[in-house]
């Protein structure tokens, strides 16, 4: 029994979570890339912009010679570097207010870590207040509020652009560019929706949105992990047969034993 209960002691140290940065190596160097990019947005949020700017050149200057386990696609490239110059000249432009700035470097923080997470990546934290400002949305449109509707759409495209360049990392292109086109639409035909038959769309809309972040947030298990946990499984039934096999063997042979005996 000891064999079996040494057995359940490892699959249940497979199973407990790794750190952050152990969850997945990044395409540029996990660890120092993914640091700068989070310091880069604490200080965004303390309001101390000259140390975030400087996290954010930083950046800029390890990243071309930090490694790659793996290259990144011209896509991957793109994103990431116009996320970073965005970030960067918002925090340079005094004109832009302290959220649009946090905002921006947000957005780039949750690139570099969808590029570097193998599991659950860190935008799928903002359901919430997406799910939430889209409900606003919804409704205004239904009660025809004109204003809250304007208002509360602004907001909603506001929390969605900080995951979008994330969403169409971790997505096919076919089914991010359908969820964009659909946003698109939304924004610049803002008073179709408010006719009746625009109800639909938004209806639509919210469906897409709750299955962009359940299927993200299904269980995302390494499939070598799994390998190990069936393989282990099979291990214990395996030795569960065996055991009970010896004591039915045992007793069988007790009885005959006995029966001998009489």
């Amino acid at each position: 029994m000891k064999v079996i209960q040494l057995l359940f002691i490892v699959i249940a140290l497979m199973l407990v979570p790794k750190p952050f940065h152990a969850l997945g190596e990044s395409p540029a160097g996990s660890g120092e890339l993914d640091d700068l990019a989070d310091q880069a947005l604490q200080m965004t949020k303390a309001g101390k912009y000259e140390e975030a700017k400087k996290f954010l050149t930083h950046f800029s200057e390890v990243f071309p010679a930090s490694g790659s386990s793996r290259p990144l696609s011209m896509d991957e490239l793109r994103i990431l570097t116009m996320s970073h110059d965005y970030a960067v000249e918002s925090i340079n432009q005094v004109s832009v207010d302290h959220a649009q700035k946090v905002n921006a470097v947000t957005k780039f923080r949750l690139v570099i870590d969808t590029l570097s997470s193998r599991y659950q990546p860190l935008w799928v934290e903002m359901e919430d207040p997406i799910m939430e400002a889209f409900s606003d949305v919804k409704t205004a449109a239904e009660e025809g509020d004109m204003e809250a509707y304007h208002s509360t759409l602004n907001t909603f495209l506001s929390k969605y652009n900080i995951i979008q360049p994330s969403v169409r990392l971790d997505l096919p292109v076919e089914r991010s560019q359908a969820l964009d086109a659909k946003i698109t639409y939304l924004d610049h035909y803002r008073k179709n929706v408010l006719k009746s038959e625009g109800m639909t769309e938004l209806t639509t809309l919210e469906g897409d949105l709750k299955d962009l972040f359940e299927n993200v947030t299904e269980d995302e298990a390494d499939p070598s992990l799994w390998w190990v946990i069936i393989s282990t499984g099979s291990i214990i039934i395996s030795t569960l047969s065996y055991v009970g096999w010896r004591k039915y063997k045992g007793q069988k042979e007790a009885k005959t034993t006995e029966r001998q005996k009489n």
